[in-house]
């Protein structure tokens, strides 16, 4: 099957026949999967090597890429080459934190600054740390793998870190790297392992997708692969730097492109894209929305989705619709949320908990104190007001009575989970904080709140209701880019403009308009690739 490429893919598809590295940056919904497939058709003789960002992708692109392109996940690369041998490792029994605790040596409690920290949890704490250095690139355990406890000062982190470091690093040479540890080994140790060996991956040139949510680990092999290196990705939705990833493209050294056509919405959503874009100085990319997408930014009475900044956000939605008697999902389920009750339950009753985000607290009234008086804390906030409002119990209640999104008339979700998702009606929540003015009058929006706000401004296809986040227009002035010159699309796009799309469900079960297969075979290039997670 073949497709007319866009005038930017085709520069790219061009560039790529010299060998030079490349950095594709592509916006939110602008084929870029598509764009690679087109580019590993025109270079059918030669191997590729097409790292996904997860295995349903890895396994979706061997379908879709020509027999010249190896499609794997990192870690299917490495398991071939270490992990195999760890099987019996990754298939064996949980190990409790009472149990790592005692493997570990951990046997009587620290107390850093004010607070005591029981063995179980020096024990999570020792994990989390190898997992952190698991993501990295670094060859040994650094104090800056440890991670932060809420309500423990810097002198405390410190503490804690100079602790820990050593007993990790242990940990990883004397267990996890053999074969007859007795630690929990995960499939990111094997990963690590390779990683560590230097390897060669075999062939002519490597495509590296969702490269801006790439953790360094991953980045830094592809960093030195002799072969030629192709990254894409799209930078401002580099939202996961919280849990390890970093932004492989902003320091690569390869020629620059942009994909800025989008096949997922018309261009009112891309005039709105575009006012996030404009908040972020290292990108000059701007969107071009789909002409053949009738889109509109405005208020919205019953949206397929609604997004939302905190889990505490998604709950008071939730509430919302329960109260209206509508059948609500969450996106991720409320397992998570419903633990959290659970331990603020605890706390209110004067018992401690194990919660990793709450077990340095004593009590309710410490949680409390440490989200107000504390920036360190503001992710907690909603939360904490939710529970303070309603009762950990009310919360509990509602976790219960979601339903699965197959059975959903209304699909609830934080920002950071809705991303690689779609829907034909967005309202975004109002939990998504407007910056606050300095002493000066001047004003700052952090990075990774920006990216969080185009990732959910994004996911609409056909009404945006833009509620939480119209304070934009304070801050951000943005032109609208000219049309991009297109190939023409068939008359199936005609027929289908008028009919507004439903929800996207779970990404294993298409069944909208710009995902259907069907439909797609007969369309441009970039529509054919079928939605992304971009």
């Amino acid at each position: 099957m073949s497709h007319t490429p866009t005038e930017e893919q085709a520069a790219i598809i061009e560039a790529a026949r010299t060998g030079d590295d490349l950095t594709i940056e592509a916006g939110a919904g602008t084929g870029k999967t598509s764009t690679l497939k087109l580019l590993a058709r025109d270079r059918a003789g030669l191997r590729g090597a097409y790292l996904a960002y997860n295995k349903s992708i890895a396994t979706d692109a061997a379908r879709d890429f020509p027999a010249s392109v190896t499609c794997k996940t990192a870690h299917s690369f490495a398991f071939g080459a270490v992990g195999r041998q760890y099987a019996h490792r990754l298939n064996g029994p949980r190990v409790p934190a009472r149990q790592t605790a005692i493997i570990l040596g951990l046997n009587n409690p620290v107390k850093l600054g004010e607070q005591m920290i029981a063995p179980q949890q020096l024990a999570r704490l020792v994990t989390e740390t190898i997992q952190r250095y698991c993501y990295s690139d670094d060859r040994e355990v650094q104090r800056m793998h440890v991670p932060l406890v809420n309500g423990l000062d810097k002198p405390g982190q410190a503490e804690l870190a100079k602790y820990l470091v050593p007993i990790a690093q242990k940990a990883w040479d004397t267990d996890l790297t053999q074969l007859d540890g007795s630690l929990r080994f995960t499939h990111d140790c094997y990963l690590k392992m390779w990683i560590l060996t230097d390897p060669v991956i075999h062939a002519d040139y490597v495509l590296l997708d969702e490269a801006q949510d790439s953790n360094p680990a991953v980045a830094g092999l592809v960093s030195r692969q002799p072969a030629q290196r192709i990254l894409v990705g799209d930078q401002a939705q580099a939202i996961y730097g919280w849990r390890g990833a970093t932004d492989a493209m902003a320091n690569f050294d390869g020629r620059r492109f942009q994909l800025s056509q989008s096949f997922r919405f018309g261009q009112a959503v891309a005039d709105e894209a575009n006012k996030w874009l404009s908040l972020l100085p290292s990108t000059d990319l701007r969107l071009t929305g789909y002409d053949r997408i009738p889109s509109r930014v405005g208020p919205v009475a019953t949206p397929d989705a609604v997004l939302c900044r905190s889990n505490g956000g998604a709950i008071h939605r939730v509430m919302d619709a329960l109260d209206d008697g509508r059948r609500p999902a969450l996106v991720g389920g409320g397992t998570d949320i419903r633990r959290m009750a659970e331990a603020a339950q605890r706390l209110q009753a004067g018992i401690p908990t194990d919660h990793p985000e709450l077990f340095a607290f004593q009590t309710w009234a410490e949680v409390q104190e440490y989200v107000e008086m504390d920036s360190a804390g503001s992710d907690l906030r909603v939360f904490v007001r939710l529970i303070d409002k309603h009762g950990a119990r009310e919360v509990m209640r509602v976790c219960d009575a979601l339903v699965g999104e197959d059975r959903a008339d209304v699909i609830v979700s934080t920002a950071h989970r809705a991303k690689g998702r779609e829907w034909g009606s967005v309202l975004i929540a109002d939990d998504f904080p407007e910056p606050k003015q300095r002493e000066d009058g001047s004003w700052r929006i952090a990075a990774d709140e920006v990216m969080l706000a185009y990732v959910a401004v994004t996911r609409a296809q056909r009404v945006l209701d833009r509620y939480g986040l119209a304070w934009v227009d304070r801050y951000a002035t943005t032109a609208a880019p000219a049309p991009a010159n297109l190939p023409d699309a068939p008359a199936v796009l005609e027929d289908l403009a008028d009919e507004l799309p439903g929800p996207t469900p779970a990404p294993a079960t298409p069944h909208c308009f710009l995902c259907d297969p069907s439909v797609r075979e007969t369309w441009p290039a970039p529509l054919a690739a079928g939605a992304s997670r971009g």
